[in-house]
């Protein structure tokens, strides 16, 4: 798939700047909080796809889709700003967790290192993406790929000193609970994150033509 070439004058780094836009920066802020609110929210919706597994403390959630998207259409800010507003409103209480839960246990327990994860590989894939990385398939995936590995690395170093187990030695190891599991559902988010954002980019260049 091609790079695709923009119209002339557009200054557009990642995909939502292909939204209209405003030059009174009252209106762009407005802007930027409605996109930032609106991404925790699709990663609110998402959580709720949720199944547990339970043997481990981690449910298979679609979250991570939710963050690499986010990370890719926003760029490193707003997608860093998007998963901070998503974790924090869930510690208020609010039902945005997997299952419906929220507060400050659950946004501190076990699966802590998953919402710091998030927060990093959003603006890594956002990072990336600025730098067009998602404008084609094989490095927006190895992007989402970049990404996933991120919120697995937060994830099972929290998972390891909160459950006081290994990280990877052991039968029962960070790695067993809060890797392995994920790791076909996770491929099967990450390419489908990975193909969307070329996908929507050639679209935008192929009607620009």
């Amino acid at each position: 798939m091609s790079t695709p070439t923009l119209t002339a004058g557009s200054k557009a780094t990642v995909l939502v700047d292909l939204l209209p836009q405003s030059s009174v920066r009252s209106r762009a802020i407005t802007r930027d909080i409605v996109l930032v609110l609106g991404f925790a929210l699709l990663t609110a919706a998402a959580a709720q796809v949720q199944f547990s597994l339970g043997f481990t403390p981690v449910p298979l959630t679609g979250q991570t889709f939710a963050v690499l998207l986010s990370g890719a259409a926003l760029g490193m800010r707003r997608g860093i700003a998007s998963q901070a507003v998503y974790w924090g409103l869930g510690l208020t209480g609010l039902p945005f967790y997997a299952g419906g839960d929220g507060g400050w246990q659950n946004g501190t327990g076990s699966t802590l290192g998953y919402f710091v994860g998030f927060i990093v590989a959003a603006g890594v894939v956002g990072k990336l993406a600025e730098r067009r990385h998602d404008r084609e398939v094989v490095s927006s995936l190895a992007a989402m790929a970049f990404g996933t590995v991120i919120i697995y690395a937060f994830g099972a170093l929290w998972l390891a000193h909160d459950l006081n187990i290994p990280v990877a030695n052991g039968e029962a190891n960070a790695i067993a609970y809060g890797v392995t599991p994920f790791l076909v559902g996770d491929l099967l988010k990450m390419a489908l994150a990975g193909l969307l954002t070329p996908l929507a980019w050639a679209t935008v260049s192929s009607k620009g033509k």
